[in-house]
């Protein structure tokens, strides 16, 4: 699944996704806009308002019983309740392998130490 959220939540949405026991995160910066748009710009006569804002991607990979509680962890951390909290969403994963040990699929989306 991918969340995406604002930057300055970024921490707690990581203690968020760690309370629920959700590991295997990767993060990254990006930028986009949703409905939280500022700039004003004319584009063929007309007045649009564009902006891009700085956002954190988050990328997990859970199994299926593991989806909600991971949901709930990213909303948990993330929600300000304030246009531009972000956005989740979530997609099949087709395959999945652990390189250290070649486990696939449910086990290699598994936390280490976990069955």
């Amino acid at each position: 699944m991918i969340g995406i959220v604002r930057p300055e939540k970024a921490n707690e949405v990581l203690e968020a996704l760690y309370r629920a026991e959700v590991r295997g995160v990767s993060m990254s910066r990006v930028q986009g806009h949703g409905g939280e748009l500022e700039r004003v710009e004319t584009y063929r006569g007309t007045t649009v308002q564009v902006g891009l804002e700085d956002k954190v991607r988050f990328e997990i990979a859970v199994s299926d019983e593991i989806v909600d509680p991971t949901i709930e962890a990213l909303c948990e951390g993330a929600r300000t309740g304030e246009v531009g909290d972000g956005k989740i969403f979530v997609l099949p994963l087709d395959r999945a392998v652990r390189i250290r040990t070649g486990e696939t699929d449910h086990g290699a989306v598994t936390p280490v130490g976990k069955s």
